[in-house]
Order: C-alpha cells, then sequence, then structure tokens
C-alpha cells in the first residue's frame, strides 16, 4: 500500500491484481463456504462463496483491496470465478458466522487512496478484534455485483450491500459510478460457478438465465 500509494489509480488497481494473482492472499481466503439460497418455489441452491473480501498480504499481515469492475472481472476470469448478485449477497450475510457493522468514513477525494483503504482495514480489524478467522465474514464491505442492470447501463459498475441486518442493507443496487470507480467501501467476494441445485450439480451462469434466480 506504501509502495503503490502515489501511482495513478490504474497503475495502483494493475498492483493490486497482480499481487491477488501472484497468490499474495490470506491462507482464509483459499477456502469456500456454502451458502443456501431458497426459491420462491421451495428449490434449494447451495453456493460456494469465499469467507471475506480480496485481500493483499498474508493473515497476519493484510489490506482488503477495493477494485474496479475491469480489475474484478481480471481476478474471477483468471480463478474462473464470479462475482455475485445481490439476492447471493443477501444470502451470505443472513448465514455469515461473523456480521460486522458498516464504518462509513467522510466522503472525501481521498476515499479511493490507499491511505482510505488502509483505515478502513484497520477499523474492521478493531472491530473484529480476532474474531472469525477462517470463518464466513460479512457486513463490513458493499460487493461488487453482478446484475441485469448493467445490460442496460454498460460501463457502470453496480454495487450493493453494506448490511445493517438481515435483509437491510445501507445500499441498495447502484449503478452511479463509472466501471473503473472504487472506493474504500468496496468489496470483491467471489463465488465458485458450479452450484448445487437440490442437490445435483448446476452452472450458476446458466441457472441465472432464469429470472427467479438472477433477481
Amino acid at each position: 500500500m506504501e509502495a503503490s500509494a502515489g501511482l495513478p489509480t490504474e497503475d495502483r488497481q494493475q498492483k493490486i491484481v497482480a499481487q491477488i494473482l501472484a497468490g499474495n492472499i490470506p491462507d482464509e481466503l483459499r477456502a469456500l463456504h456454502p451458502v443456501e439460497i431458497q426459491s420462491d418455489s421451495g428449490n434449494t441452491l447451495v453456493i460456494y462463496v469465499t469467507g471475506d473480501y480480496l485481500a493483499v498480504g498474508s493473515s497476519a499481515d493484510f489490506v482488503r483491496s477495493p477494485l474496479s469492475l475491469p480489475s474484478a472481472l481480471e481476478v474471477t476470469r483468471a480463478w474462473g470465478m464470479l462475482l455475485p448478485t445481490p439476492r447471493m449477497v443477501d444470502s451470505i450475510y443472513a448465514q455469515a458466522t461473523l456480521r460486522l457493522s458498516p464504518q462509513p468514513m467522510p466522503p472525501l477525494p481521498e476515499m479511493t487512496s490507499n491511505a482510505y483503504f488502509v483505515r478502513h482495514q484497520e477499523l474492521i480489524e478493531a472491530q473484529r478484534n480476532g474474531r472469525g478467522r477462517g470463518a464466513l465474514v460479512a457486513g463490513h464491505k458493499k460487493d461488487v455485483v453482478s446484475t441485469e442492470r448493467l445490460r442496460e447501463m454498460p460501463g457502470r459498475v453496480a454495487i450493493y450491500g453494506w448490511h445493517r441486518a438481515v435483509y437491510d442493507p445501507i445500499q441498495p443496487v447502484s449503478l452511479v459510478h463509472g466501471e473503473h470507480y472504487a472506493d474504500y467501501s468496496h468489496g470483491v467476494r467471489l463465488v465458485h460457478p458450479i452450484g448445487l441445485l437440490d442437490g445435483e450439480a448446476v452452472e450458476l451462469v446458466t441457472l441465472f438465465r432464469d429470472l427467479t434466480w438472477s433477481q
């Protein structure tokens, strides 16, 4: 974070992505956690997600690293993963082992800086206080999400979450920002592309063509 602090935004993003793809991530991100989603018709979908948001560093010394949409997609494509939908984000929060409270910081121009990233990391870790190592943790960032609304507004990034309680996010789905925007409050959680629908393996991309699941 210190070494790249003075670089232009795109250069900082490239360095973060390079570190992530090189495997410089906390060990906790190497495991996936099952999360159940129920349809209105009574079907059960189990998805598998990372326990926390993408970060650079070791388990003992790391920073959760906000990514622009192009940067997030570079990681998902390289690792064969997906971004969550808003519905997934709700279910992840509802079933999280550890729920943390959102901690907004002043909305200043510096909110996209490394200094803000690091300060928010410190606030999260102080609240976590050593709890939830290796567990499913949620509530501390807004999610970069996949949504059908992006088809109507290409070139934007979709953000959702920062839950105060189950199904009560501070941030409804927003496409206000351009796709290259990322501030301290954003987080990228990865989803495995294969889930279990009533016990049978299913490709999530195919399943989400059905509006029952894609919302």
